[in-house]
């Protein structure tokens, strides 16, 4: 068996050049696309070996097919490369304190921890800005980060952040996959827009023609030329993916050389390839292989041990370069396309044993990697071990803020043909009530509407999910049209559901919401505020109080002045006091429509200072807008152009759910 190894970069000059420099001329965001094995990673590394950085550090992180509950966690694993770079920590700018937690071996170089937000998309924004000041702090810098198409909204959203914001000196290289991209054509999740100063370019990569493949294929062997014949066979069956054409060659015998190719029948695919590959090996280490197939991510010789049943594997896969070694001394293929063409070679029978395995053994791991024992349990057919891990791995993901994980493991279970029917319905309803974060909105909605567009699920439960589907669309995607009707249609289910249907209520009640009379409007807000009295939910009554103040507002009352001298600002309950900072900052908009400026003005002195006393960021970026457009209205234009730009800027982070209308 050929240990072969490609010593040039064939076919990507030109490719190569252009993200030379790119990466020279710092802030710059670089995307570089193309299939699985056409070759990124290879061009990257190119790149970074030619470049002459000096001191500027290289930061690399990985995303993973599977993952476990880490935020931000590839650009997480990328930051830990700073170690050693950072100036003193009285120094660092104080929002890099909050840091610590998520890089405990650069705790000593960090400044204290400032104190909690106690609001999830309050404290997501702070730790957005950490890690560009950080990023700044280190001066000139190469973030890296590999498989895009894998990373979860979160990192998305963190790397649009840094690249709609670089600090100066920084370049961001991401490496993805179109085919695999969750949103076509956004590889980080929305439209990027490359601000003023920033090198900003996408590099696709191409299979190679024949003439490439014939380079790369003479390269490999070490030979001058190849039958043309020859060639042109392998491109065929290569179809020119640079990892294809290597391991179709590795895989020749070195007696033979090239001409076996044709007398073999070199295949087409790479399971093809790898199968050859594989049935060269000892026993020890097909099993060693076919363990790190079956648990798919790098992982410790421990583990694959315990998963293959023979410890002495692991090395002769190595030394036969079926596996390699990755950082931080874990073992895996050296591409997905290898893992999947030997686990697909498994059979059957071999696979579930093997994924029960992989079940014991990672059931030994602390914490135990709930996603990772969802996905084996269910390759093994323990219907009760898979319903039991994918509910514990969405409850801890939501619980540490990755709602994106969440969503895709209760995505993943409703769309299983096996997932037993009295399942459904409380599954459905954990995932509608994901939607209330305003993370992934358009995924959930799509979710929701396919849900909903099922008959199995009960009335409540149904009545929930519609009511949460309906909020999400007027609130956070902005499509009020189409989100009344579901709310219109959640009240009426949720009848015998008091405090669900007090906010379906309240918020239908909103005049900005839609074209019914006045009428219809006070009606409902009536009905919001009956149901609120017969239920005991301080936060509740907050949030309708807020929107009669709203209410009354929107419509010209002057009761709005004496209801909103009634919100309670000084509860003890921060629930409460967030309720009160939105609806001070709907009443600032409202007062600005009317020309009420001065009201205006202390509506959103109030709902700022409570915005930042209970942490919610969101709220008071509604106040910064509408103060926008009081400023235009009374000709206050001096530096206006400026300050609005800046909002734009924060939209990315800023959620519609607290715009006016919203209803919290």
């Amino acid at each position: 068996m050929n240990n072969l190894a490609s010593p040039v970069l064939v076919g990507r000059t030109s490719e190569l050049r252009v993200l030379i420099e790119a990466m020279a001329r710092p802030p710059a965001v670089v995307l570089v696309e193309g299939e699985a094995g056409i070759g990124k990673t290879r061009l990257v590394h190119a790149a970074l070996d030619r470049l002459v950085s000096g001191d500027r550090p290289v930061l690399l992180g990985y995303c993973h097919q599977i993952r476990e509950p880490f935020p931000y966690g590839p650009v997480v694993e990328a930051l830990r490369e700073v170690a050693g770079r950072l100036p003193a920590a009285e120094v660092l700018n104080p929002v890099t304190g909050v840091l610590r937690d998520y890089l405990p071996e650069l705790s000593h170089a960090l400044p204290p921890p400032p104190p909690p937000l106690n609001d999830p998309r309050a404290e997501r924004h702070r730790l957005f800005r950490a890690m560009r000041a950080l990023l700044a702090a280190v001066g000139p810098a190469l973030l890296v980060i590999e498989d895009l198409h894998w990373a979860d909204d979160g990192t998305r959203d963190l790397l649009r952040f840094l690249a709609d914001q670089p600090p100066e000196g920084l370049t961001v290289v991401a490496t993805y996959r179109r085919e695999d991209l969750n949103t076509p054509g956004l590889p980080l999740g929305r439209a990027y827009r490359r601000p003023p100063g920033t090198t900003s370019l996408v590099i696709p990569l191409r299979p190679l023609d024949a003439p490439e493949v014939n380079s790369l294929a003479c390269a490999l062997l070490d030979r001058s030329a190849l039958p043309p014949a020859f060639v042109a066979r392998l491109h065929e069956h290569t179809a020119g993916i640079p990892f294809v054409v290597e391991e179709v060659v590795r895989s020749l015998p070195d007696a033979e050389g090239p001409e076996a190719l044709d007398r073999a029948g070199v295949p087409l695919l790479l399971r093809e390839a790898m199968a050859e590959q594989m049935a060269g090996l000892p026993a020890a280490a097909v099993s060693a292989a076919q363990a790190a197939a079956v648990l798919r991510l790098p992982v410790d010789e421990r583990l694959i041990a315990a998963v293959s049943g023979a410890p002495s594997g692991l090395g002769q896969a190595l030394r036969a370069g079926v596996l390699r070694e990755h950082p931080g001394g874990r073992y895996g293929f050296r591409h997905a396309l290898a893992q999947q063409a030997v686990y697909d070679a498994i059979p059957g029978p071999d696979r579930r044993l093997a994924h029960e395995r992989a079940m014991a053994a990672l059931a030994a791991v602390t914490p135990p990697p709930l996603v990772q024992l969802a996905f084996h349990s269910r390759q093994a057919g323990d219907i009760g071990a898979w319903l039991r891990h994918g509910r514990a791995a969405a409850d801890r993901a939501a619980a540490l803020g990755d709602t994106a994980l969440a969503v895709e493991v209760l995505d993943g279970m409703l769309a299983d043909p096996d997932l037993p029917a009295p399942e459904r319905g409380p599954l459905s309803l954990a995932l509608s009530r994901l939607a209330a974060t305003g993370l992934s909105y358009q995924r959930v909605v799509r979710l929701l509407r396919r849900l909903l567009r099922d008959d199995f699920l009960a009335r409540e439960v149904r009545g929930e999910a519609r009511l949460n589907l309906g909020l999400m669309l007027s609130n956070q995607a902005g499509d009020i049209p189409a989100g009344r009707p579901e709310v219109l249609a959640a009240v009426a289910e949720l009848h015998d559901r008091p405090t669900l249907a007090a906010r379906g209520w309240a918020s239908l009640a909103l005049p900005e919401w839609g074209t019914e009379s006045l009428a219809t409007h006070a009606e409902w807000m009536a009905r919001a505020e009956a149901l609120v009295a017969i239920t005991d939910d301080p936060e509740l009554a907050a949030a309708v109080l807020a929107n009669r103040a709203s209410f009354e507002m929107s419509i010209g009352s002057r009761d709005a002045f004496a209801i909103a001298a009634t919100l309670p600002v000084s509860d003890p309950s921060v629930a409460v006091r967030r309720q009160v900072a939105r609806g001070y900052c709907n009443l600032h908009d409202s007062a600005t429509t009317l020309g009420h400026y001065t009201a205006a003005e202390e509506f959103g002195r109030q709902g700022r200072r409570l915005a930042a006393e209970t942490g919610v960021l969101f709220p008071a970026y509604t106040v910064d807008v509408a103060t926008v457009r009081r400023r235009w209205l009374t000709g206050r234009w001096e530096g206006l152009r400026d300050q609005a730009i800046a909002l734009v800027e924060l939209a990315t982070e800023a959620s519609c759910g607290t715009c006016p209308g919203a209803s919290g």
